[in-house]
């Protein structure tokens, strides 16, 4: 893999060989949501020390923010492709649905203004 920009798919293609190369074979889907549970914990744990009221401890500093957000998203691209899910086109219809269910609401909303 290289640090090129690649488009979702790609990154569940990449993601897809990756685990039939080096990973040997997926883990049960229950065990990928477990782990997107704990590698979204981790983030928040994250968030709230630089964004939020808490401080940092000793055993935070070895976390980086962009690790573990892409840490999410490779487990949850596994599900995705555990599952049959093509996340390009999922993610085109849930904008699309957001769009139609939400076009007036947030610039109606007060509390954003």
């Amino acid at each position: 893999m290289n640090s090129q920009n690649i488009s979702i798919k790609e990154a569940q293609q990449q993601v897809d060989e990756w685990i039939k190369t080096i990973g040997v074979r997926y883990f049960s889907e229950l065990t990928n949501m477990a782990i997107l549970t704990e590698e979204v914990g981790e983030l928040a744990r994250i968030m709230a020390r630089k964004y939020g009221d808490q401080s940092f401890k000793k055993s935070d500093e070895e976390y980086k923010l962009a690790d573990e957000m892409a840490d999410v998203l490779w487990v949850l691209i596994c599900l995705a492709n555990q599952t049959g899910v093509d996340l390009s086109e999922a993610f085109i219809k849930n904008i699309g649905k957001k769009t139609t269910r939400d076009k007036d609401r947030h610039q109606n909303n007060e509390k954003l203004k």
